[in-house]
């Protein structure tokens, strides 16, 4: 029934394995990939024909992670998978990236690639495979694919390379990198490093490439068994003398147009000569009107690639390693935690910092379980930032990986959470574009955090480099504007402190570029991260020591595990009073650490002294201030030690004689005691006599000795004034014998345990 064919490679100490012809047959492509345990199937598909007026390559790529892959019922209201989380989106970009320059230009059919992650191990990280799986789909479909890719995740430790760790090792190391690339050379890279050399980095990149190259000989081996007869496309390109005819009539126009500096006018003059390429084409039909808009903007990437090949002149005029005039502000916002405006020529970001307590986390429901994050770097970018009219709303997937990758940069500089127990927000607000507004969101990032008193251990910043390549001529460009970025073939981010690199990111549209490119473009981009980090200095070297005024102060205290129970008490009853109380909030962890927040230093004072009175062992000898809680006949109870009370026995309330406790204190009374005694079981005696009132200090003890005082029925009379002497011998020894506070009861009556040896 099935025509299966397989192919498996051991490859980083597991067995891959690619499958075709049992799943999903009526796909152009299918592929089931496994890896570990870890099972990915991609299903490819085209459309036979191109839409009506089609002018894009609408390629779609969808990742999916199904819950049931790892045993789990997705969290929340709705059990089933939903929309694109964050790790989807970033994903589906993953493979998009690579995959897309690989197309013919002029091929316009539209084509899903749809990977869902069947099985997860808990190990193995699903994006590689399904990297590799739609990568092995494409092959096999018969569409117009110019790879195979490979791809690989690389981590660095002890000074080695590490192939396909997991994410867990990654942590542990200094890298997480993740590199798409064809036999011929690299297409993608993503990465987080703990400031890596440029050295370090690019040996990275070459590992994950070699290791690449074996699982595109698998992916060859399984298309020379299976793959569909390669469509016939007829893309043959008859069009240069329409070319040369526009040259002819814009040609000048367009030359001047990018020799214009500002980004306005220079729209504005192309505008003018495309609006003149369409007058002259006014008559024909439409499908010659829309080749000829085509072919001109062909001839404007012509004009600015020669001009910087051959003149190395850019478009506004700068040399190629030259970043553009820079300023920055650090607090330029008065309600914020943290705020920084930074201007890069044309391209401006507001960032903002927000510091919240741990119950601001976010919490992500993921393939590996509920985990929480107390870092989160959004970044916005609205329509006017680039003069447009458009869309204003939900981030689209370019927002979220924009963000990711600025979060990417600045993770590895962030303090542990016990050095900083806050949960951060990063805000970007990109407000004008024109190159790289994902590295304005680094920098301004950055300086928004150090404005916040965020103790990050070197400033980052981070520069977008470009490549303009034909043929054996190449010229690697800093600071790209957005013409040379959608003009040229590379678009390379790099950010990074002054100790190395913390971030990497490369996109292409050509098919691949070598070492000697890529080393070129690390090594120039240091210079241009070296002169950014100078520009931010000005306006602040280094993190503030103090928070904002109107940020939540945050302080932590440990306590041993076997208190945690005494501070949140039954059914939360005690940790809920404090907060009630104090106003303050109180998180504990299983470890007794406790993190006491609130934007009032007093609050947290007060919540701070009553879990030290909880958890602090009361002190022979000591002086406390306590409350009065409970009043009996034979005394007061007093609570002096948050969930600590003790007996004040009515005759330790005064030197002289006390008739009724209520004649000395009433409940909720503040008194000063001191602690006389705590037996075996924990019962604290106290006593107020020998303590002042007033000022807190201790008093003499004048009181004789208990066994030199006269006995108790020689002074006369009981509490309630009846003469005779004190009963000896054994009487009855029921309860109002025992002094209850009932007619006959014995007004010397004493708790054993607070009894002298007497």
């Amino acid at each position: 029934m099935f025509d299966t064919k397989t192919v498996s490679l051991e490859w980083g100490g597991k067995t891959l394995t690619l499958e075709t012809g049992r799943i999903a047959r009526q796909a152009d492509g299918a592929v089931l990939a496994t890896y570990g345990e870890t099972v990915v199937l991609c299903a490819v598909t085209a459309a036979k024909s191109v839409k009506e007026g089609q002018d894009f390559f609408p390629l779609t790529v969808h990742y999916q992670e199904k819950f049931s892959s790892a045993g789990r019922i997705p969290g929340g209201f709705f059990k089933r998978e939903r929309g694109a989380t964050e790790k989807e989106t970033l994903t589906s970009r993953l493979i998009d990236r690579p995959v897309r320059p690989l197309f013919p230009e002029g091929f316009y059919n539209e084509i899903n690639v749809i990977c869902q992650v069947m099985s997860y191990d808990g190990e193995t990280e699903a994006d590689i495979v399904a990297m590799i799986a739609a990568s092995a789909a494409l092959t096999i479909s018969g569409v117009p694919f110019m790879g195979p890719i490979g791809a690989a995740r690389v981590g660095f430790k002890d000074g080695e390379y590490q192939l396909n760790p997991s994410l867990e090792e990654c942590k542990e190391g200094r890298l997480d990198l993740v590199v798409a690339a064809t036999q011929e050379a690299v297409m993608m890279v993503e990465s987080e490093a703990k400031e890596l050399t440029e050295e370090e980095m690019l040996g990275a990149v070459m590992f994950a490439h070699e290791e690449s190259k074996k699982v595109i000989d698998g992916i060859i081996k399984l298309a020379e068994q299976a793959a569909k007869e390669p469509w016939e496309l007829d893309l043959s390109d008859d069009s240069s003398a329409m070319k040369e005819e526009i040259r002819g009539i814009v040609g000048d126009d367009i030359a001047a147009a990018y020799k214009l500096t500002d980004k306005s006018a220079r729209s504005a003059a192309l505008s003018i000569a495309r609006d003149k390429v369409k007058e002259h084409y006014a008559e024909a039909e439409g499908q010659t009107v829309m080749t000829a808009i085509k072919l001109t903007k062909k001839l404007e990437a012509e004009i600015v690639r020669t001009a910087i090949l051959k003149e190395g002149h850019r478009i506004d005029g700068r040399k190629l390693n030259q970043v553009r005039p820079i300023e920055a502000t650090a607090g330029f916002l008065p309600r914020t935690h943290g705020s920084a405006l930074f201007t890069r020529g044309e391209t401006q970001a507001i960032c903002t910092t927000t510091l919240g307590t741990k119950d601001a986390e976010q919490m992500i429901d993921g393939l590996d379980g509920l985990t929480y994050s107390n870092f989160m770097l959004h970044y916005n970018f609205p329509p006017y930032s680039v003069g447009e009219v458009g869309r204003f709303g939900a981030p689209g997937r370019r927002e979220i990986g924009h963000g990711k990758l600025a979060w990417r940069a600045l993770h590895p500089v962030l303090p542990s959470k016990e050095d900083f127990p806050y949960t951060i927000r990063v805000l970007s607000d990109i407000t004008e574009s024109n190159g790289s507004s994902s590295m304005a969101t680094v920098c301004g990032g950055c300086l928004s955090m150090m404005d916040a008193g965020v103790p990050i251990e070197r400033p980052v910043s981070g520069i977008a480099m470009g490549l303009i390549l034909e043929g054996d001529e190449f010229a690697v460009l800093s600071d790209i504007l957005g013409d040379e970025d959608h003009l040229g073939d590379m678009d390379f981010k790099v950010a990074g402190t002054e100790a190395g690199i913390t971030s990497l990111q490369m996109d292409i549209k050509i098919a691949g570029i070598t070492k000697e490119i890529m080393g070129q473009a690390l090594e120039q981009a240091k210079e241009g991260r070296a002169h950014i980090l100078g520009e931010m200095t000005k306006a602040l070297g280094s993190a503030r020591t103090e928070l904002s005024a109107h940020a939540p102060r945050i302080e932590t205290i440990q306590i041993d595990k076997s208190k945690i129970r005494d501070v949140i008490g039954t059914g939360g009853k005690v940790i809920r009073e404090i907060v009630a109380e104090t106003g303050a909030k109180v998180d504990i962890d299983d470890e007794g650490v406790i993190k006491i927040s609130s934007s009032e230093v007093a609050q947290i004072e007060a919540a701070k002294k009553w879990i030290e009175g909880i958890v602090e062992e009361a002190e022979v000898g000591k002086i406390y201030t306590g409350k009065v809680v409970n009043i009996v006949d034979f005394g007061a109870f007093v609570n002096f030690m948050g969930g600590k009370d003790g007996l004040v026995h009515v005759s330790e309330m005064k030197n002289e004689r006390v008739e009724k406790p209520t004649d000395v204190v009433s409940e909720g009374q503040e008194v000063k005691v001191k602690v006389l005694e705590i037996d075996n079981r924990g019962k604290v005696r106290l006593s107020m006599r020998v303590v002042d009132q007033e000022t807190g200090e201790e008093l003499e003890d004048t009181r004789p000795p208990r066994e030199k005082r006269e006995p108790r029925g020689d002074r006369g009379g009981d509490r309630r004034g009846r003469g005779g002497p004190r009963r000896s011998g054994g009487g009855n020894r029921n309860r109002d014998d025992q002094g209850g506070g009932k007619e006959g009861g014995n007004p010397d009556y004493m708790p054993a345990f607070l009894k002298d040896d007497d």
